[in-house]
């Protein structure tokens, strides 16, 4: 074996490390902020269907049972605030009286949980009933889902009288 071939070793240089990890920052620099947009708008999404799964949920259980049923926002799962702010949670309950109060012997159908990321959800409307026949009680209202970006990244659900729900995005009212 010659001397030379004995001393030979295989490793970086500390320029190549330097190269390498410059590189490596520039790309998560310009990976992380893209990556946040994705998990607000996937946040967004994510509650604007769980929200319209209640919606769906009210109605057709309101048809199934042939009564009416009402959504209406929550703190503790077991009555309603009576307020426009649905971000702390919303309950669904059978309303044969539509009175909008959980009365003793109403049944409770499902608790929506508290909003995260810091995201809003609120309409003019304290309380949505659905009829017998699954058409919304009241009037055409609008619910908006907002996070920090405001009014243009937003998404609105669209609730008619003949209660159909649709969801679109942009153009919610935002605080």
């Amino acid at each position: 074996m010659r001397k030379n071939q004995a001393l030979i070793q295989h490793g970086f240089t500390l320029v190549e490390l330097m190269i390498t990890l410059s590189v490596a920052a520039i790309l998560l620099a310009v990976a992380v902020p893209s990556y946040q947009v994705f998990i607000q708008d996937s946040r967004l999404t994510a509650q604007s269907n769980n929200f319209y799964s209640a919606m769906t949920l009210a109605k057709s259980e309101s048809v199934k049972s042939s009564s009416p049923t009402t959504i209406c926002p929550s703190t503790n799962g077991t009555s309603c605030t009576g307020g426009t702010v649905w971000s702390n949670g919303w309950l669904i309950f059978a309303d044969p009286d539509s009175d909008g109060v959980v009365d003793t012997g109403e049944r409770i159908i499902q608790v929506g949980s508290t909003l995260v990321g810091g995201n809003t959800l609120t309409s003019v409307r304290t309380r949505v009933t659905y009829s017998a026949s699954g058409f919304a009680l009241g009037f055409n209202s609008t619910f908006s889902l907002c996070d920090s970006r405001g009014a243009a990244y937003s998404k609105r659900l669209i609730l008619n009288n003949q209660g159909r729900l649709r969801i679109e995005t942009g153009g919610g009212t935002c605080p």
